[in-house]
């Protein structure tokens, strides 16, 4: 225990110099980034139908878009974390963001289904790195004691995104045309390159900080094993999020009108989970991580019974929501367990989380494929919530006897 402290110590100030109103300016600023990063994300699942007739295929292949993002968080995370080590935190979250717009311009400019794919990797390289070094320098601003909530307003941003952009961008898609979801994203992310250059700190490189450093986080079981926990058990929500407009269509019979308010009450579900995860984080460490795992395949277990009725399904969109606060949960236990090679473990928890997005809508794109019907994806999402649930008691379970001894 003496060991955790000490490292937690030398990672975060315990007496920030920055005032409580410039803390708050830089917290926003990194929450405009996680905001983009929630409407680009959400949105894209939200208009699967539209962006699929218009590169004229269909809803399942279609999901393999969502998958192209994932991936490139997947791989993007820990590349970039690493080859970005010697640099100021401050000056990668512009260049992630800079990547960001870029890959987002180009999706609204996709001309066929296979360049979609190509600019949707493109567009989720910076994804996870942006989040894993937006937690750190959050956390560096704040006392030890208020990590875990300043770590959660960055992932706020998320959430807000989906409550708010998500369906503002849905009624301007249904309007316009889908592309304008990926127009609108490059914006908010330029809008993000501006804020971190006026208010995020300017501190230098740490300067024993290099690439073997860093890597040094892949010898700890305790770090894959967290990241384990989300790369399986965050896919349940993410297998029936991507297919919840097909399904409100063929299964709630629900208008287009309607689609937008649902997804803003899974955004809802999102930001409450994220406030209450940050919460239990503080109150029950780890252990929060298999209550809210064991939340979320209930939710998902009701889905189906839902689905045929619209109110009934907007409640348990509510719950399957909440399951979101996972996220500021694990990537603070990485802070935990990572020693000294932060970057990389707060950057690889959104290769986790993005191995979940590329997971969940493969396996419920493969369910609906197989002739299961489009509800099928709340049993995949069950069975992946069960099993992060099971590497969350190994991980448990396995550091308790460490700590013990």
């Amino acid at each position: 225990m003496l060991r955790r402290n000490m490292t937690q110590a030398a990672l975060v100030p315990d007496s920030p110099t920055l005032s409580r109103g410039a803390v708050a300016l830089v917290l926003v600023a990194l929450a405009m980034g996680g905001f983009a990063i929630g409407v680009t994300e959400f949105a894209a699942m939200s208009i699967l139908p539209d962006f699929a007739a218009g590169l004229g295929v269909d809803a399942p292949t279609a999901g393999h878009v969502i998958s192209a993002y994932a991936a490139g968080v997947v791989v993007g995370a820990p590349i970039l974390a690493v080859l970005g080590a010697r640099l100021p935190r401050w000056q990668l979250l512009i260049g992630f963001m800079a990547l960001f717009a870029v890959g987002n311009v180009a999706s609204a400019l996709a001309p066929t289904y296979h360049w979609m794919l190509v600019f949707r990797f493109l567009s989720g390289l910076p994804h996870g790195a942006y989040f894993g070094v937006a937690a750190l320098v959050a956390a560096s601003v704040v006392p030890l004691h208020f990590r875990t909530r300043a770590v959660s307003t960055i992932l706020m941003g998320l959430t807000v995104g989906t409550v708010l952009g998500v369906p503002v961008v849905n009624i301007i898609s249904h309007a316009h045309g889908w592309r304008w979801t990926f127009a609108i994203v490059g914006l908010l992310a330029v809008t993000t390159m501006a804020l971190v250059a006026l208010f995020a700190p300017r501190d230098p490189a740490h300067s024993d900080a290099s690439p073997l450093r860093e890597l040094g986080a892949l010898k700890r079981g305790q770090v894959w094993l967290t990241l384990g926990v989300g790369a399986v058990g965050f896919g349940g929500m993410f297998a029936v999020y991507a297919y919840l407009a097909s399904t409100l269509q063929a299964v709630t019979g629900a208008g287009s009108d309607v689609m937008p308010w649902v997804f803003a009450v899974f955004g809802v579900g999102m930001f409450m989970g994220n406030i209450l995860g940050a919460w239990a984080a503080d109150h029950m460490g780890f252990k929060a991580a298999g209550v809210l795992l064991l939340w979320s395949a209930a939710a998902l277990a009701l889905y189906p019974i839902a689905a045929p009725h619209l109110w009934a399904v907007m409640i348990v969109v509510f719950l399957i929501g909440g399951g979101g606060g996972l996220g500021s949960i694990l990537q603070t236990r990485l802070m935990d367990v990572a020693g000294d090679a932060q970057t990389l473990a707060a950057a690889l928890n959104h290769s986790a989380f993005n191995t979940a997005n590329a997971i969940g809508p493969l396996l419920g794109g493969m369910a609906i494929a197989a002739g299961y019907g489009w509800t099928s994806t709340a049993w995949v999402g069950v069975g992946l919530s069960l099993g992060g649930f099971v590497i969350f008691l190994v991980a448990w379970l396995t550091g308790r006897a460490r700590t013990t001894t």
